[in-house]
């Protein structure tokens, strides 16, 4: 079987390659991948090669086909796992596997399993992990988006609270109580949002904050006050770039007492701190976003973590429950991440997306890795279709306006329908 895939081979060294898959073992799961979406944890992977602490130390010798947010469908069964799976079926993964307490994981690690590929061998440590998990939502695309949906809901999860006197810790965010998300007008700040609101445990005042008005106004098309105001939520988008005393300002917004929950979606020392200076008391600050720089470091007030109780807590991914989790409130209609996504392209545009991640505007970028197409932007869809006028192209890019314009400027499911009737793909 061949594939195409986009293999790492050292730093900042991506190349699309036609290659043979070998025969899949008894224990093995050949599959074909269609959708896969660009999360920055890929680009910190190419920036670092062999030095990542997923990225295997002979990658120029073996190389890995990276990308971690698939979805797809089974092909052939190894003999092992016939009584469970079939082919056809549709499937996503839970990329941290941590089998035996390795930290190798598909997208990262394998010579034939990632995300940027057209078929992919999975790895029998996969099946092994319970971490194929069933998927039959009416897009692939959705797949996609449930790995980095279940990073999130892994971090409210992993958030916790305490009582005077009492050594437990309540796990989870405070129901009912004062949220704010920094740097939370991107991909994940929004999908972080939405499960806020629509989740099992939504906050009484929930405030995103960002620099940028274009994307808080994005934000706030997507995620509307008023809808939240329907689940008890009092939702405010803020940018704090236009406020003198921005720390005192959404502290204000308590009447002084604070934040119970506080997400920081960037690694940015000022933001860091802000978030520490926001903490009400018990307040946790969920450090969400990873940074490349392995010394990144800033302030942290001590005297009230003694007298204040306030704490601070990191992730880094999900599990396979919180991957079910989102999994199931997507299909639910509960939460809806297509608002994540403001680019599509083909595998074609994967290499160098992934490398100038930190540099294109906006925020997902999702691929189909059976179809050439350049990397374009949602809002682009039109000036694509003059550029292209009277081309196959033109008409596909003309259609793909119509339907987003349709579905509130958001990728859909029909968009993907329209996109694989173009590339002749029956999925």
């Amino acid at each position: 079987m061949k594939t195409k895939a986009v293999r790492l081979y050292g730093v900042m060294d991506l190349r699309m390659e036609e290659f043979d898959l070998p025969e899949i073992t008894d224990g093995e799961i050949l599959a074909e991948i269609f959708s896969d979406s660009i999360c920055m944890s890929s680009y910190k992977a190419a920036s670092q090669g062999k030095n990542h602490k997923r990225v295997p130390d002979d990658v120029a010798e073996n190389p890995v086909i990276i990308g971690h947010e698939f979805c797809g469908r089974l092909v052939k069964i190894g003999a092992k796992w016939q009584d469970k799976f079939k082919p056809g079926d549709k499937f996503v993964i839970q990329p941290a596997l941590n089998y035996k307490g390795s930290l190798a994981a598909p997208g990262y690690s394998y010579r034939y399993c990632g995300g940027a590929a057209t078929y992919v061998i999975l790895p029998e440590e996969v099946m092994l992990m319970d971490c194929l998990l069933p998927y039959d939502g009416d897009a692939y695309f959705y797949g996609s988006l449930a790995e980095p949906m279940s990073c999130i809901v892994g971090g409210f999860h992993a958030s916790y609270h305490t009582k005077p006197g009492i050594y437990s810790h309540d796990m989870g965010t405070k129901p009912r109580g004062n949220m704010a998300i920094l740097a939370g007008a991107g991909a994940m700040g929004l999908g972080c949002a939405d499960y806020a609101i629509h989740g099992p445990n939504p906050p009484k005042l929930l405030i995103v904050t960002d620099l940028d008005d274009a994307r808080l106004s994005r934000a706030e098309e997507i995620l509307s006050p008023a809808d939240a105001a329907k689940y008890g939520v009092d939702l405010r988008f803020i940018n704090t770039g236009k406020i003198d005393e921005p720390t005192e300002y959404l502290k204000s917004l308590t009447d002084g007492a604070g934040y119970d929950d506080v997400f920081v979606y960037a690694p940015v020392k000022p933001v860091v701190e802000m978030g520490d200076a926001l903490l009400a008391r018990d307040g946790c600050l969920n450090f969400f976003a990873g940074p490349t720089d392995p010394k990144f470091s800033a302030m942290f007030n001590f005297y009230n973590v003694h007298y204040g109780a306030t704490h601070i807590v990191g992730t880094s991914g999900g599990n396979t429950d919180d991957m079910r989790e989102s999994i199931d409130l997507m299909q639910t209609g509960r939460i809806n991440p297509a608002g994540m996504i403001t680019h599509i392209g083909g595998l074609n545009a994967y290499a160098e997306a992934t490398m100038n991640l930190p540099k294109i505007k906006g925020a997902k970028k999702l691929i189909y890795t059976h179809i050439d197409l350049p990397l374009t932007a949602l809002e682009d869809f039109a000036a694509a279709a003059e550029e292209n006028k009277d081309t196959p192209a033109g008409e596909l890019f003309a259609d793909l306006d119509a339907i987003v314009k349709a579905h509130g400027n958001l990728w859909c499911a029909d968009a993907e329908k329209r996109l694989f009737a173009y590339a002749g793909i029956e999925a």
